[in-house]
């Protein structure tokens, strides 16, 4: 595509995405011939809809939001569509979607012009040769020589879906885009939270997704940091409002095809701590080989992320990647009925171990790793970060296991780059020289296994704090200390 295009205005209701809209838009807008295919992904939740409905709008371009529905009915919703757009007197009976396309497609013979078809899984679940009839119908215009600069633009969260696609000759994309989740500083801004300990509280519970913002309970948010349990139980955890029931939903809406029982379990399981296929496995007592499957159609659909183990290559650990599956799955779902029969608070005082003990600790050690990733800097941790993720190390020889919340490698082609910092994260605990020892211990195990160590600082990640000899340790150099305020403001 050219780089020609019409400046098109960010609107002022759009919370960040600067770069994705000045994709969209050059897109949209790029004045060469010919119809082009895009393709936007991504995560539920996370604006997608929005993005592109102001795209259109802003453009004077279609917009079509798909549901599940029989074809017939799709035709006749997009029908209806097309003559409000069009301002036609008379709704089009159309025979099928090559007819549709063609009248779609035409809209851009004088100008480029965006095409959504949004929620494009949903309509090839109904009409499965729909991806090559749209390549079919760009191609047919291309070679007749027809003057036309139509972007269509398919949508969808679906995600393996929308693979597939766009890794199928039907679907050739002229152009990509993922619209992925906004980091934890970005979710900060987005619920106006200053506090960094409540900032935490609050992603731990909905995460950064700008639905869940825009939710009714989103226009209620915590005034301060002890109004947090209180706006709990009267959002969250209230039976009368959508955001009660939206995390059960993120399984269910995904196609048939799997074991949903069996997804909601292994949710679950993630949510209480277990990180590995056979851990879950045997949380579960299922068969180890049903596991993975579920493991890889989680991730599919962007409810669950894979990350390596820091030290063992081939390892991988598993966390679930949208907040509030955990909280769901940990806090709701164990007391859903008592939810719908008693006062929140009542049920908060028991459920709020829970989420102390597992969902909150387990995020705050993510939130870690994604300051270190994206916030460590060469003088934090003596060079740039290349990746960061957790490792374990098995017990040997009577040894209890050693493990590492946050380990940093720094770049390296071909091998595991050099380790640059192992860390622990702790939300509860005031950490002390023991942590700091047990670091150390880790070192040194990794020492005797080749791991080259020279590089290595520890770091302990607290929300509770630490005690003054760590504090005293870290004016000497001795080691990294982040907390809250280090995540959220740097200093």
């Amino acid at each position: 595509m050219g780089s020609a295009t019409t400046a098109v205005g960010r609107p002022a209701t759009l919370f960040d995405r600067a770069v994705e809209w000045e994709a969209l838009a050059a897109f949209a807008t790029d004045p060469h011939q010919g119809p082009a295919v895009g393709m936007v992904t991504g995560p539920r939740g996370q604006g997608k809809t929005f993005l592109l409905h102001e795209l259109a709008r802003a453009t004077g371009g279609f917009h079509f939001a798909a549901q599940e529905a029989a074809e017939a009915e799709s035709l006749r919703r997009l029908a209806d569509r097309f003559a409000h757009h069009t301002g036609a007197s008379a709704v089009p009976h159309w025979q099928g979607w090559q007819d549709a396309l063609e009248a779609l497609l035409a809209l851009a013979a004088d100008r480029p012009l965006p095409i959504v078809l949004d929620g494009f899984p949903e309509l090839v679940r109904q009409s499965p040769a729909l991806p090559a009839a749209v390549h079919d119908a760009c191609r047919r215009l291309r070679e007749s020589g027809t003057p036309n600069r139509a972007r269509v633009l398919l949508c969808g969260s679906d995600m393996p879906v929308m693979n597939r696609l766009a890794g199928g000759a039907a679907a050739r994309a002229d152009f990509r885009l993922e619209v992925s989740r906004l980091d934890h500083w970005q979710g900060a801004r987005l619920w106006n939270v200053q506090d960094p300990v409540l900032a935490l509280r609050l992603s731990a519970v909905v995460g950064t997704s700008p639905v869940f913002r825009h939710d009714a309970a989103g226009e209620d948010t915590p005034a301060h940091a002890d109004d947090f349990d209180a706006w709990i139980c009267r959002t969250v955890l209230n039976p009368r409002l959508p955001l009660f029931w939206r995390a059960g939903h993120l399984i269910e809406v995904e196609p048939d095809g799997w074991d949903r029982s069996l997804a909601h379990s292994t949710v679950t399981a993630l949510a209480d701590g277990y990180s590995t296929p056979g851990d879950i496995a045997d949380r579960l007592a299922r068969p180890a080989t049903e596991i993975p499957h579920i493991l890889t159609r989680l991730g599919d659909c962007g409810l669950v992320q894979a990350v390596p183990d820091a030290f063992r290559p081939g390892a991988t650990h598993f966390c679930i990647a949208e907040p509030l599956l955990a909280f769901d799955h940990a806090v709701i779902r164990p007391h859903r009925g008592e939810l719908e029969r008693r006062e929140a608070a009542e049920v908060w005082r028991t459920a709020r171990v829970a989420f102390e003990s597992t969902v909150l600790e387990q995020h705050f050690a993510r939130v870690c790793r994604e300051w270190a990733a994206g916030f460590g800097s060469v003088d934090t941790f003596g060079a740039a970060p290349a990746t960061v993720s957790p490792g374990i190390l098995p017990p040997v020889s009577g040894r209890a296991p050693l493990r590492a919340d946050v380990a940093v490698r720094g770049e390296a082609r071909g091998r595991p780059g050099p380790l640059l910092s192992v860390g622990r994260a702790s939300w509860h605990d005031v950490l002390d020289l023991h942590d700091l020892r047990e670091l150390q211990e880790l070192v040194a195990a990794l020492a005797e296994l080749g791991e080259d160590v020279s590089r290595t600082r520890p770091a302990l990640y607290s929300a509770a704090g630490f005690s003054p000899d760590l504090r005293a340790a870290e004016e000497q150099g001795e080691l990294i200390l982040v907390d809250p305020h280090r995540l959220y403001y740097g200093v």
